[in-house]
Formats: structure tokens, sequence, C-alpha cells
């Protein structure tokens, strides 16, 4: 059977995403034999002008309870000082930086782009890191062994600037308004939607099933 394409919607800033990371990850490893994983960055959170995490905490924090208890996942004390005390934080949410470095990491690990969008997603939501400030990356250099000279000129590029911006025209293409979304590429001009919003790995697993014929 011909491997078809699995394209993954997300937004790293995304806290039903964020819950979502596990069961990507588990279907990621069913499928790996039988399709091809790609993540698309939606570009979630673009302003034009910076706007402060005050705007949107006490929408984040209602939510919060609903995506742990629905997820399982745990947010983290740092991530939810924040989020608790807005007046106090240098935090200004913006997308593009983390999907620019999403596009870097792929390029050096295409096979394991689900695991990089899910380190990208605890880096933020688990770990309290900036995700748009450049130091917020450094560890994952580590784990995956890229030169840090090398990642931050890219990561201050037009190119993949582009790339990143190229990706959120192709989530808009796709018609997703809202994360995580999930894709099975059929053919060039055919894609089934598998998942819109948070989804439960066994279901998830069985719409792919009907859909790839597996």
């Amino acid at each position: 059977m011909e491997k078809k394409n699995l394209i993954y919607c997300y937004d790293a800033y995304c806290g039903w995403c964020y819950g979502f990371s596990k069961v990507m990850t588990a279907v990621a490893q069913t499928f790996k034999d039988d399709l091809y994983m790609e993540v698309l960055s939606g570009g979630m959170i673009l302003p034009e002008k910076p706007v402060h995490i005050s705007v949107s905490a006490d929408y984040i924090l209602n939510a919060i309870p609903h995506v742990a208890s629905t997820t399982g996942v745990t947010f983290g004390d740092d991530f939810l000082w924040h989020i608790k005390n807005p007046e106090d934080s240098d935090w200004y949410p913006h997308s593009e930086k983390p999907a620019i470095a999403l596009c870097i990491f792929k390029e050096y690990f295409p096979d394991r782009a689900v695991e990089i969008a899910s380190d990208l997603q605890y880096a933020l939501h688990g770990e309290g890191r900036d995700l748009t400030d450049n130091e917020a990356y450094r560890h994952l250099l580590e784990k995956y062994s890229i030169n840090p000279e090398i990642f931050y000129e890219k990561l201050a590029s037009e190119t993949y600037k582009e790339m990143a911006h190229y990706e959120f025209a192709l989530v808009q293409q796709l018609k997703v308004d809202g994360y995580p979304c999930v894709f099975i590429q059929i053919n060039d001009n055919s894609f089934h939607m598998v998942a819109r919003g948070y989804t439960s790995e066994a279901a998830l697993t069985e719409r792919i099933k009907l859909v790839i014929g597996a």
C-alpha cells in the first residue's frame, strides 16, 4: 500500500494541542509504516503589534481545568505563574518564532516532526519558556544535536520566516478554524479530516484506519 500523508495542523501556543500531543505521538508511532507525518504551524497568534498576555490570561486560566481534565495533561508551575500573575509577566505571545523554529528542526529531522512539535509545546506549557525568546530553544538544540550558531542564524533569516508563513497559508487553504486539526491527504487535491479539536487516541486511530483501509 502506498504511504499517504498525515497532516497535523497545530500551534505551539494552543493549549488543546499541548493536551493532544500524547495522542499524536502515539498515533505517529502506530502508523509510522503507513503514513508520512507532517506538522504545519497554523499561526494562531499573529498580531501586527505585540499584545500582552494580560489580554488572554483570564480565558486561558478558565480553559486550563477543562483541558487538563479532558486530556490528562499537566500545566507547569512556571507557565501558570504568568497566567495567574499577568500584571507581573513580560510575555507577549506570538506564533511566528516557534513556527520558524519548527521549520528549522524539521529540516534536520523531517521524520520527527510530531516529536519536535510536542517538545515545543512542552517548552511553553510544561516548562514555562517564553517562545518569543531565542533562549527558549537552546535546550532543544542539545537534545537534537544542532549547532547553536547555525540554528540562531536560521532563526533570524528571512528564508525560514517565509517557510513559516507558507505553512500558515497552507493551513488557511485547508480551511482550519481551530486546533488541533488532522487530515489524511488522499491525493493532490483531496484531504480527509480525521480530527477537529481534541480527539482520543482510540477515535483517531479508528478514523485513520477507515480512511487508509488498514
